[in-house]
């Protein structure tokens, strides 16, 4: 694995403007995996051959660690894959709404 430190931001948003901080490059070998934490949950990226495991079994691992997955799309008609966390159902909803996203399907129901 080998991490290239950036630092640089940029603003995304049209009606809400929200400043993203890109912190770092990750370049990982086949098989490697990192692992994101989130409260006291996890988040798992992991290499193949073919390509990535871009998220860990959607009505497996990641139920059990507390997330729920939707495939969302905003009114560009670009569509997304997200995890929410339980625990931030609500703060999501708003999200969507402010930036004119919509849940088309819960993956993990």
């Amino acid at each position: 694995m080998k991490i290239l430190k950036k630092k640089r931001s940029f603003i995304v948003g049209e009606k809400i403007k929200i400043k993203i901080f890109h912190v770092a490059d990750i370049k990982l070998r086949t098989n490697q995996q990192v692992t994101f934490l989130f409260k006291k949950s996890q988040f798992d990226f992991t290499k193949k051959n073919w390509g990535f495991y871009v998220t860990p079994s959607i009505n497996g691992r990641l139920v059990e660690q507390g997330f729920k997955t939707a495939i969302v799309k905003n009114k560009y008609k670009k569509i997304y894959i997200m995890s929410v966390h339980k625990k931030k159902l609500v703060d999501f909803k708003k999200y969507c709404k402010d930036h004119d996203q919509k849940v088309i399907k819960w993956l993990s129901d």
